[in-house]
């Protein structure tokens, strides 16, 4: 059976991430970049006024220091203090004993008391060392504002880069993924190109078959059993013809479909030692979705026969749900079987992945492909107690909004 796995993730993302190309990336790149000088070019400006505006201060202050007039000294003192008031630098000087003698660019709630005000000192330490003047007491001090801005800008393009960078790996893998799909559309082009040879051969066989009844004992019975299988492989080749194309746009009911699907299947389920009963639950024809006809029999079969595989040997039932579902359209599929183990949860619908000894592991692969990409539905799995438990959804068009069924093809 193939990878049998949890509800499949959303793949509008993806979808919008199959454009994306090395034109795109490199558009996101130069905006980036852009980002980045400009987050330099203000950096650099800020840089150049702080050393213009601190070299000032300095000027001034060894100006006044240097003025022999006694007040010179103090009105450099008191200018510094303002130059710092007006920078915003956060200060406090405390005493020899811990105390606040002095403080600048204080928030308001530190200013309440002397306790928030010594914690708040406290703070700065945090940010600069302080400066210990012995037997005078201590200076703290914190960063010029611009610095905090500067730090929440770096932190706003590191986000960016990360998302960029995360954007860039997901688009790549999209790109892979297109690429696989393309080597599984070629693969199935192929296979239905191939088959064609054996089928127009079967087709001779059955009708001397046919005309020669007498030669042949029991040639009629076997005619008609090849017959089905002929008409078994066609219904194949035309379905792997319509992997790649643009789905069709018809009435699909999908009572009467998945009752194709179980009919076709009964005649064929083990009987004997390890019995698999095989049962359908549908209101009548419907529900009707615009699909393709081929595509979504095929999405159906799939996951019926990967229930049957999964009794091989042991013997148990499937039972087929259709129903309704406020505006979507849904077909359940339930075995009693074993379950899905654990390791193969994890690779949802994978092509490659499979529990079985012979299998490719495409089928759950192009289910998924046909009911997602194909028709705007999705596929779930749901662990059952015992066996497993799949989910095809399909969103229901309004009244009105379709023509009659049209015949398959």
């Amino acid at each position: 059976m193939s990878g049998r796995t949890g509800s499949s993730r959303p793949v509008h993302l993806r979808r919008a991430l199959r454009g994306v190309g090395p034109t795109a990336l490199a558009a996101l790149a130069f905006c980036f970049g852009g980002l980045s000088v400009g987050t330099a070019w203000v950096v650099a400006r800020h840089l150049r006024e702080d050393a213009r505006e601190t070299s000032r201060l300095f000027a001034r202050v060894i100006a006044g220091l240097s003025d022999p007039r006694s007040d010179a000294a103090t009105g450099a003192l008191l200018d510094l203090a303002t130059q710092v008031r007006d920078f915003g630098i956060p200060i406090a000087i405390t005493d020899t004993t811990g105390a606040v003698v002095a403080s600048e660019n204080a928030p308001d709630d530190a200013r309440r008391d002397d306790a928030r005000l010594r914690a708040w000192a406290a703070t700065l330490d945090h940010v600069n060392a302080p400066i210990v003047q012995p037997g005078n007491g201590t200076i703290h001090y914190g960063s010029l504002p611009i610095a905090r801005r500067l730090t929440l800008l770096a932190v706003f393009q590191g986000i960016v880069l990360v998302f960029l960078a995360g954007l860039a790996g997901l688009a790549y893998r999209t790109q892979l993924a297109s690429a696989r799909d393309r080597l599984w559309v070629a693969m199935a082009r192929e296979s239905a190109h191939q088959l064609g040879t054996p089928l127009m051969s079967l087709t001779g066989w059955v009708a001397q078959l046919r005309e020669q009844p007498a030669a042949s004992p029991g040639g009629a019975d076997v005619a008609a059993h090849l017959e089905a299988d002929v008409e078994r492989l066609e219904r194949v080749a035309r379905r792997f013809e319509r992997i790649g194309r643009p789905a069709r746009r018809e009435a699909v009911r999908l009572g009467a479909t998945a009752e194709r699907v179980v009919r076709y299947f009964e005649p064929r389920l083990p009987t004997r030692a390890t019995p698999v009963q095989l049962s359908l639950v549908a209101p009548g024809v419907g529900p009707t979705i615009q699909g393709d006809p081929v595509l979504v029999e095929w999405a159906i079969e799939a996951l019926v026969k990967n229930a049957i595989d999964a009794l091989s040997g042991r013997g148990g039932r499937v039972q087929v749900v259709v129903e309704e579902a406020g505006r979507l359209a849904r077909v359940s599929v339930r075995d009693d079987g074993p379950g899905v183990s654990a390791d193969v949860r994890t690779r949802l619908f994978e092509p490659g992945v499979t529990s079985k000894t012979g299998g490719w592991g495409i089928g759950l692969a192009l289910t998924r492909r046909i009911v997602e990409h194909q028709h705007d539905g999705r596929i779930h799995y749901r662990a059952a107690n015992p066996g497993a438990e799949f989910i095809l959804e399909f969103p229901l068009p309004p009244p009105g909004a379709i023509p009659a069924p049209a015949e398959r093809g």
